[in-house]
């Protein structure tokens, strides 16, 4: 028993090391890239690539880990040739992708996935048309050396345990051992006992984005692409090219059309919103909020009763709809302005969202520092790598609080998370540094989700007094934030991520499904706009255009995205489920059904005006994803 596990330690000790050696060899050989970094930078590629090699060292460990099992009833030589074969078809496919990987990323600019698959099989001879035959030649023979010293080494560290292995005694016992360390191998491969499954967003760490391309694990990368792939440039084809794009120009905010990407071609602001051009700006994204929880919007009182409070001193959009029904969605339309999609959540695609545009990224490049505060997991659903690549600094998350405030089963309670951003706005009052530079920083709740268990009690509903809760949180916090100097320059912009938990079983084809709030207060928002409700139509992916043209900067390259203020651009509310698509106007309320190619709901003074526009909105979104 003791020389099969031992055995089966040994394998998975080797995979890991072999991973783990493989990004040292990778910073160098594109070290001109790196040339910016420091050297403690490539221990760190080392470090935070562990759990993708911990994980894939569990996939490729499982098979031998049941021939070991399966050597305590039978010694035959099959055993030992399958033993054998195995390692050497693994040493090579390691090769294979590790060679591969190495020679594009050059040309692709993010880590193996399946995208070089789809060209090849679709036109292998376009697809190695720029690469030369010295280039094929030293690959193959970069393989062939990579994969002849793996399997080298994994029979002179193997080899000898095979030799002395014997048929047990207690065949039955060793098996059950066997087994259970077969099983074991499951905490790796998932990535512990946390809510978020193991993903390529695990191993983001930097601003720098070829640091985090270098922790990740090809082979892995690949794997997880594979199962996730879908041909985007395929789906949702309602209309014609020329259709479509039509449809689309009829849907864009006037700067996307003309494409202004210097501030001083920037239109004339016609409403202003902001005492100050640079403010601070911290975003509250609300987990599962919605309309239907404030009394304002004739929603259920006594619920969120703080927000309802704020309403008289700041600025409330009434027709305001989420983009989708879930968190990972929701934060891209919030801090992208790109819609949600239908069939899939884009965030799980790290190569697409480092292409996207991104709110953080742009008030960076103005200056601006940038945080982000969570209580979860911030590798849940590929997050990190998200916001990592979207520009933020810095990311606050379940690790960075003691076990006894991580007492929820998303992580820290609210009360905590907002207590780490209040001590921090503290410090930062402290030592002078509050006028310059101005941040950018959002904070995302999560106490609100199920269960609906947290620490405190007002109403008996479970579900109710959970919301209650985070509101009456952010009320806290908004009151103690008052008395720092950061407040007179900051807008607080108040959003959910998406409509939650209430009301209960409401369906998808109502737009009530999507009706949130969007609320702006602080010190920075002008005096004169205190308590007033607007009542352009817009969702979640019209945040970034409305606040970057109240600082004066270019959101030309937020294609999806549109200013709500300007009366010259389109006023629309657009949002996804699975397979079906809602748009909503003034004058007529419409979702789509997809599979069953049907019109659900259709009210308003126009039926039917928004189904043609709202196809090709989808249509062109998607062509525009197929193209990242």
């Amino acid at each position: 028993m003791k020389e099969r596990i031992i055995g089966l330690v040994k394998v998975y000790g080797f995979f890991v090391l072999l991973f783990v050696l493989q990004k040292p060899v990778f910073l160098f050989c594109y070290r001109s890239l790196y040339a910016d970094c420091a050297w403690t930078d490539w221990f760190r590629v080392m470090r935070h690539g562990l759990p993708l090699d911990f994980s894939l060292a569990g996939y490729l460990s499982a098979i031998p880990a049941l021939l070991l099992l399966l050597s305590a009833w039978s010694l035959a030589r099959g055993v030992r040739c399958v033993w054998n074969g195995y390692f050497l078809l693994v040493s090579l496919l390691l090769a294979i992708l590790f060679v591969v990987n190495l020679g594009l990323y050059h040309f692709w600019g993010f880590p193996l996935d399946s995208t070089p698959l789809f060209y090849f099989f679709s036109s292998p001879v376009d697809a190695l048309a720029s690469i030369t035959l010295w280039q094929i030649a030293g690959g193959v023979v970069a393989i062939a050396g990579y994969a002849f010293i793996a399997y080298k080494l994994l029979g002179w560290l193997l080899n000898p345990m095979w030799k002395r292995l014997k048929i047990p005694y207690r065949r039955g016992s060793v098996s059950g051992v066997m087994l259970l360390a077969a099983g074991l191998l499951f905490i790796p491969i998932r990535g512990g006992f946390t809510a978020a499954t193991m993903n390529t967003g695990t191993a983001y760490f930097s601003t720098n984005l070829r640091l985090n391309h270098a922790a990740v694990n090809p082979a892995f990368s690949l794997m997880e692409s594979l199962f996730k792939q879908k041909n985007f440039a395929q789906q949702y084809r309602f209309l014609t090219k020329e259709e479509a794009d039509g449809q689309m120009q009829q849907l864009l905010d006037p700067e996307v059309k003309a494409d202004s990407s210097e501030e001083n071609r920037l239109p004339p602001l016609q409403d202003t919103l902001f005492t100050t051009a640079r403010p601070n700006v911290l975003f509250i994204i609300l987990e599962g909020f919605s309309s239907h929880l404030m009394t304002t919007l004739g929603g259920t009182p006594n619920v969120a009763v703080q927000l309802d409070s704020l309403t008289a001193e700041g600025i409330l959009f009434t027709h305001f709809y989420a983009n989708s029904f879930r968190t990972d969605r929701g934060l891209v339309s919030i801090l992208s302005g790109y819609p949600a999609q239908p069939t899939t959540s884009l965030m799980k695609y790290p190569h697409k969202t480092q292409s996207l545009p991104s709110i953080a990224g742009t008030l960076r490049r103005a200056g601006y520092r940038t945080g982000y505060y969570y209580g979860g997991d911030a590798n849940f659903t590929n997050m990190r790598s998200y916001l990592m690549a979207s520009g933020f600094e810095s990311i606050v998350c379940d690790a960075d609080f003691p076990i006894s405030e991580r007492l929820s089963k998303w992580g820290a309670h609210d009360e905590f998370v907002f207590r780490r951003l209040l001590n921090d706005l503290h410090e930062e009052a402290q030592s002078g540094d509050t006028l310059t530079p101005p941040f950018f920083r959002v904070l995302q709740t999560s106490s609100s989700h199920e269960p609906f268990e947290v620490p405190y009690r007002r109403l008996s509903s479970n579900r109710l007094n959970a919301f209650a809760y985070t509101d009456s949180v952010v009320g806290d916090f908004i009151r103690r934030f008052r008395r720092l100097p950061q407040w007179k320059q900051t807008v607080v912009v108040l959003v959910p991520d998406h409509l939650g938990s209430y009301p209960e079983h409401i369906s998808n084809f109502t737009d009530e499904r999507y009706r949130i709030p969007l609320l702006l207060i602080g010190g920075a928002v002008a005096s004169g706009r205190h308590a007033q409700q607007l009542e352009p139509y817009g969702s979640q992916q019209d945040i970034a255009a409305t606040l970057l043209a109240q600082l004066r900067l270019s959101h030309a390259a937020f294609t999806f995205s549109k200013d709500m203020l300007n009366p010259d651009a389109p006023h629309f509310a657009f949002f996804t489920v699975p397979d079906a698509f809602g748009m909503i106007t003034a004058d007529n309320r419409l979702i789509y059904d997809c599979t069953s190619g049907t019109v659900v709901l259709d009210e308003g003074t126009h039926k039917g005006a928004n189904l043609l526009p709202g196809q090709a909105y989808l249509q062109k979104l998607y062509d525009d994803i197929a193209s990242r």
